[in-house]
């Protein structure tokens, strides 16, 4: 045997058992070899041996498929390995045998809610070693070829095509799903490769479960490389929004890198089969939907319309009913101070929840309503619908300043400030928490306007910010000419101001401008802890972005503040 610098011993000679021992390492690793067995085996040092992370990375190290936990002796440690282990066996369809402390249903009770697949008795000897390891070797090869056989190929997309090939042949309709895990560096970074690997195990192994438990033999599962997976089953087209919805709350579930939970931001593109059509294109049009999704602002599922375009005029006849329907929705994307890490407001963002083609975002939302000359009719309703929401929320969020979209159009309407304030004032909703959002293109034409019907809010309580600063042609000339107590830096500007010095220079600019003229700077799309660490050294005070959150429902969002509020407590 070798030891290496952590203190694990290693029998090189193909690893099969990862063995940690409470009680005599040196004779439970001679029992194990005895009885013929490989290992890597830990000793306790210093209590690093129940350190989640330690235990987490060196078992996905020693690419064993059994876990043995020596547990025996007065203290827990045994058992606090087996909570942090217990994840990790489960993602991998790995085996975990405890050898327990003794034979209390109560002891043996929470070995098994720990994870363990297998127990093992306090008295037992090498014979019974060598049984109840066989036994657990066989539960983990089991548990492998039933996975690989799920997934048809474990991994191997081609064989998707196949199988998506042979449905068609069948005439059977089939749904294909691409997911795409959100910045998994970041976990790698904040927690090692070795989390980030048992990660993507987990969520392989979690999709795996919900097809298998949907759908039987009639799905397929495979990793397409690097943090995306493709998932197809058949079913038909009117479930198609349903099986994607459910997909998502799995997936949103919190994982566990040893004892530590991580929730995992995840995208997907979805397509349904069409008349004529080859795996290939119903794959390509999946990932399409995938890439708008991506590029989207907060939706976080996107399905392909047939033929991948969408007709505006069929969106503009679609949207008549959809007020009626109810299929207009709100999300709240957090907005959280640089300097304290807390949530300070939210952004309300509205969402059209099409009941054919998924969640769509404010573009499309907006775009159809120009087109069915819906605009001011959907404008206010969303602004409402927001006020009331806000109005409703527990004493736990109200401390948040609320902020609400206003658009050129409303602007240019007659009476419009005082029909703003009045629907404020029956919502109840407290206005000195209210910021009303315009985009900085919608405002060139009607400046003075503009100005006018911005100062008359501002004067009644309301802040007023520009949003999508930078991206505009005259953005200079609304510092000067409009009442604005905050400018939203474009993501545009701030997706490269940690990679590019020219946009480093803008975004430094702006700030610069907006402090002498006494407003507050809010940066929009932030992703990445370093974009936020340099605009809070520039000078900015608050961002939002999928850093925190993607846009969140009222139960998130106060699942998130109450979490906060706890930490600092």
């Amino acid at each position: 045997m070798t030891q290496d610098e952590f203190g694990f011993n290693a029998h090189r000679r193909g690893t099969a058992v990862f063995a940690l021992s409470f009680h005599h390492p040196a004779t439970l690793d001679a029992a194990i070899i005895r009885a013929g067995w490989a290992i890597w085996s830990m000793a306790p040092r210093d209590g690093d041996a129940t350190a989640g992370d330690l235990l987490v990375g060196s078992f996905l190290a020693s690419e064993a498929r059994v876990a043995l936990i020596d547990a025996r002796g007065p203290s827990d440690a045994g058992l606090r390995a087996a909570q942090a282990l217990g994840a990790v066996i489960a993602a991998t369809g790995a085996a975990m045998l405890v050898a327990v402390p003794d034979a209390q249903p109560d002891t043996l009770e929470a070995f098994i809610a720990a994870g363990a697949t297998h127990v093992l008795a306090p008295d037992a000897d090498d014979a019974m070693l060598h049984a109840a390891l066989k036994l657990a070797e066989r539960h983990a090869r089991r548990t492998l070829d039933v996975r690989r056989r799920r997934s048809h190929a474990d991994g191997e997309v081609g064989e998707v095509h196949r199988w998506i090939a042979d449905a068609m042949d069948r005439g059977e309709s089939c749904l294909a799903i691409i997911v795409a895990l959100s910045r998994l560096d970041l976990i790698n970074a904040a927690h090692g490769r070795p989390a980030g690997t048992m990660l993507l195990r987990a969520v392989e192994a979690r999709i795996q479960a919900a097809a298998a438990e949907a759908f039987g033999d009639s799905a397929i599962v495979a990793r397409s490389g690097g943090a995306e997976f493709v998932m197809a089953c058949v079913v038909d087209p009117s479930r198609a929004r349903a099986v994607a919805e459910t997909l998502e709350a799995v997936l949103a579930q919190p994982f566990l890198a040893g004892a530590v939970p991580i929730r995992l931001g995840a995208r997907l593109g979805l397509a349904t089969s069409q008349a004529s059509e080859d795996p290939a294109g119903l794959l390509a049009r999946a990932g399409e939907a995938l890439r708008q999704a991506q590029a989207g602002d907060g939706v976080m599922l996107r399905f392909a319309h047939p033929g991948d375009v969408t007709p505006l005029d069929v969106l503009a006849a679609d949207l008549h009913h959809a007020i009626e329907r109810g299929e207009i929705d709100i999300v709240f994307q957090p907005q959280v101070a640089i300097k304290t890490g807390r949530i300070t407001g939210v952004e309300a963002l509205a969402r059209w929840r099409h009941p054919t083609l998924g969640p769509l975002g404010a573009d499309p939302l907006f775009a159809a309503a120009e087109r069915a000359d819906l605009g001011l009719a959907l404008s206010d309703h969303i602004q409402q619908i927001a006020l009331q929401r806000a109005a409703r929320w527990p004493a736990g969020l109200s401390h948040l300043r609320l902020s609400i979209n206003i658009t050129a159009a409303d602007v240019a309407r007659a009476g419009f400030a005082r029909l703003f304030l009045d629907r404020v004032a029956s919502s109840g909703f407290p206005i000195e928490r209210l910021t009303a959002e315009i985009t900085e293109t919608g405002l060139i034409r009607e400046l003075d306007r503009a100005a006018a019907v911005l100062d008359t809010l501002r004067q009644a309580g309301v802040r007023i910010a520009i949003d999508d600063f930078g991206t505009g042609y005259s953005s200079l000339a609304y510092l000067t000419s409009l009442p604005i107590d905050y400018i939203k830096l474009d993501r545009a500007l701030v997706t490269e101001v940690d990679a590019s010095r020219r946009d480093r220079v803008v975004v430094r600019g702006i700030i610069r401008i907006a402090a002498q003229l006494g407003m507050g700077i809010i940066a929009e799309g932030v992703e990445t802890h370093e974009q936020a660490e340099l605009l809070g050294r520039l000078g900015c005070e608050t961002y939002q972005g999928f850093l925190r959150a993607a846009p969140l429902d009222e139960d998130a969002l106060r699942t998130m503040v109450e979490e906060e509020m706890e930490c600092a407590a």
